[in-house]
């Protein structure tokens, strides 16, 4: 095994045939090189003890504080994150920072103590206008006599110093000890946006119609059945595709920007992507509106085609309704997350005006309307493109919801909770 060799360290024999001057700045080198790492190595001991006496002077006695339970509304940007749960492989998600900050500021002592709950999981680069907590959290006013909530602890003042500049504190509300933010939640909506392209948007308003209501959606979403989720029954309330900009110039309709946005008491994992993956193919036009119908029909569709989802970044978890909640909302602070957001939108604007100015000069060299130069939408579905496109219903499918239940069992990794 050959060995690995410090070109700095010298061998004897090759020590033993210096001279008696050159052992002696050899000696010297060494003994300046030790020092330097006794004081690189003090440095970080005096440092460690200065931080462990800080966190001394800083210990809370959370004993001698009130606590609230509260509701507290997030927004964030997700695109740069890896979800909003904390993961074991990630410490960069969204409740990763959210923690910190919380923890930090000493308005929770741990997360384990501070009873907490999340209105949604919105996955890996997916957004939230209306991300909602609920938590026990430290407070100044006396909870039996339920003071002003003016004289409060300004929580969102505190945590946005603390949190990323694209996760923010919107508002906050104090609930009844009960309360939780994921099983008390009314309804909630998301939008997905993206631009008009080649898609025939009519067609595509037209199929989301027939998911209205109460459907097993276990063909619309990726089935979580090792983690015991076996009920893929949801009722969606609303559901609707439309175009929110139009430009003057029918040439450049392709630009346009639309919005799908759906609205349920509860989603299943990845069924707004799986859902606006099957809207695509509707919109060009390779499958008809009924497709949605037909894949609801577990009678006439118990396996689900292999197809590809949609992108994860248009995606935007942008209400979440509760009754009886009165939202505690700092004017001032909301003028500074707007101004926040407007920082944001002025350099995605610019990149945006900036990418459409040279698009449209590219655009006049092949001026040639037998040419289609409409592909915005591409980038949006995820997975291998078939050049010969096969219709859905044709394709290969999937193993069954009962295969996957006997599956689990049998490795008795199977929990039955909907």
């Amino acid at each position: 095994m050959a060995k690995i060799i410090n070109k700095n360290l010298l061998s004897r024999n090759v020590l033993e045939k210096l001279d008696k001057s050159q052992l002696i700045d050899r000696v010297l080198q060494l003994e300046a090189h030790n020092f330097q790492l006794k004081q690189i190595i003090k440095k970080t001991d005096n440092a460690s003890n200065n931080i462990k006496t800080d966190a001394v002077k800083r210990n809370f006695d959370f004993t001698k504080c009130q606590k609230r339970h509260v509701f507290m509304k997030l927004s964030y940007l997700g695109w740069d994150y890896q979800g909003f749960v904390v993961q074991e492989d990630f410490v960069n998600t969204i409740e990763h920072y959210l923690f910190a900050a919380l923890i930090k500021s000493c308005l929770i002592e741990s997360r384990e103590t501070s009873n907490y709950h999340r209105c949604g999981r919105t996955d890996k680069g997916v957004s939230a206008f209306s991300q909602v907590i609920s938590i026990d959290i430290r407070s100044r006013l006396d909870l039996v006599k339920q003071g002003s909530l003016i004289d409060e602890i300004p929580y969102c003042k505190i945590l946005n110093r603390l949190l990323p500049k694209n996760i923010r504190c919107i508002c906050w509300a104090p609930v009844g000890d009960m309360i939780s933010a994921r099983f008390n939640c009314n309804w909630r909506g998301y939008k997905y946006f993206f631009p008009r392209g080649n898609l025939n948007i009519d067609l595509m308003n037209e199929a989301i119609q027939y998911a209205i209501g109460k459907h097993d959606f276990r063909n619309l979403c990726k089935m979580d059945v090792g983690n015991g989720v076996v009920n893929f029954s949801r009722d969606i309330i609303e559901a609707q595709v439309v175009c929110l900009t139009k430009e003057c110039d029918l040439r450049n309709s392709a630009y346009d920007m639309c919005e799908f946005s759906i609205k349920s008491n509860a989603f299943l994992w990845h069924q707004i992507r799986c859902i606006m993956g099957i809207l695509f193919l509707v919109g060009y036009g390779q499958e008809k509106p009924e497709i949605i119908k037909d894949l609801l029909d577990i009678e006439k569709c118990p396996e689900k085609p292999q197809y590809n989802i949609a992108h994860y970044i248009p995606l935007n978890l942008f209400y979440s309704y509760y009754n009886d909640v009165n939202w505690n909302i700092d004017k001032e602070e909301i003028q500074k997350v707007i101004k926040d957001l407007q920082e944001e939108w002025t350099c995605a604007a610019i990149k945006c005006t900036m990418t459409r100015s040279m698009l449209t000069n590219l655009e006049t060299l092949l001026d040639d309307k037998s040419v289609s130069l409409n592909f915005q939408t591409d980038c949006l579905m995820q997975g291998v493109k078939r050049k010969i496109y096969q219709p859905l219903m044709q394709r290969q499918r999937c193993e069954s919801l009962e295969k996957r239940i006997e599956h689990y069992a049998k490795k008795r990794r199977l929990a039955k909770t909907s």
